[in-house]
């Protein structure tokens, strides 16, 4: 039986070729600053977002933790989606890592207006938490892979500098709004003080993240990496997939977006099938089920039962997500499936 597996970009494995650049990688101690490659990876990264620096993570969430931290105080508020990626799937981390509260606000597709942001900000008061950093992000996973409009950032982008806030950009995939929009990583990053960006997902590593903002910025990352438990060793094996995945999976993702795009045109007609086309944009889709027919978990396990493998979010909600190991043959094969369940 054929296998589609469609349940996250994260879900890739290292190529022939990419297990070769990080065989041969130069490696020394990170930790010191002495491992070259890592170096080479943190210098490319900060040239492509046109920032003065960047630092290696080991993950995403690593990467926005440690740029929540290095951006407040205890007893801040940072203001963000209330469906955006911090807020819900990174472990309470923000308040018990850095101690601040997050102040969630009510996004359509992921996006907060600046009028939003701007009607939260707290009054100089000893009674309130202070405002202390705007977080957005962009594509957004939870909508689906949209992508942030850039006026908007830029709105928001002009309030934060009035008002004296630092704007951090979870870019987890910002490399697919890059992509699809033919906006520069440059362009998209800054506006924001500090940016995180993920290579495990389209990219296509096995691990790794890479954060930039501005070298006094760094210097404070730094010392969360290090206090997080972050501070690597030879990890320039690691950092080598990243280069590679620079040279030649970055030009591959228009070929995940093409395919999320035929396939969610396929399935959209179906019976039972609730999907709006404007919303894929990237590399995900989402999608409801008429309850009334079926129940989200039952197709997903259909699915699953034929090797097309999703993901629910919720009793109605399925996400499904392209990515490098998915072919044109396995759209087809998945399309194939959809039709024999559904119709």
């Amino acid at each position: 039986m054929k296998t589609v597996d469609l349940r996250s970009d994260t879900l890739t494995r290292p190529t022939s070729a990419m297990r070769e650049a990080m065989l041969a990688a130069e490696v020394g101690d990170d930790v010191f600053g002495e491992d070259p490659t890592i170096n080479r990876l943190q210098e490319r990264v900060a040239e492509l977002t046109g920032k003065a620096a960047a630092l290696f993570v080991t993950s995403g969430t690593q990467g926005n933790q440690i740029s929540v931290n290095a951006h407040t105080r205890p007893g801040h508020e940072v203001i963000l989606d209330e469906n955006s990626h911090i807020f819900n799937y990174e472990s309470g981390a923000a308040a018990m890592l850095a101690g601040v509260q997050l102040h969630p606000l009510p996004g359509q597709l992921g996006v907060i207006t600046r009028d939003q942001v701007e009607a939260v900000l707290r009054p100089t008061d000893d009674h309130y938490p202070q405002s202390g950093l705007i977080c957005l992000e962009n594509t957004h996973n939870r909508a689906g892979g949209t992508i942030y409009p850039f006026a908007e950032i830029q709105a928001i982008a002009e309030l934060a500098r009035q008002q004296g806030l630092p704007l951090h950009l979870d870019g987890a995939r910002l490399w697919n709004a890059s992509v699809a929009t033919g906006i520069s990583l440059k362009e998209y990053c800054r506006p924001f003080d500090s940016v995180s960006l993920c290579f495990s997902k389209g990219m296509g590593t096995p691990v790794g993240s890479v954060v930039v903002g501005s070298k006094a910025f760094i210097q404070r990352a730094h010392f969360y990496r290090k206090a997080y438990g972050g501070g690597i060793r030879q990890g320039g094996i690691l950092a080598a997939a990243c280069l590679y995945a620079l040279d030649y999976h970055l030009p591959l993702l228009a070929e995940d977006h093409r395919r999320a795009r035929s396939l969610a045109e396929a399935i959209a007609p179906l019976p039972g099938i609730r999907l709006e086309l404007d919303t894929v944009q990237t590399n995900i889709i989402m999608f409801d089920v008429d309850p009334a027919k079926i129940a989200a978990d039952d197709l997903v396990r259909q699915l699953g039962e034929h090797g097309v493998h999703m993901f629910t979010f919720g009793p109605r909600r399925i996400r499904a997500v392209t990515h490098l190991d998915v072919s044109d043959d396995g759209i087809e094969y998945a399309v194939d499936i959809f039709k024999k369940l559904l119709r």
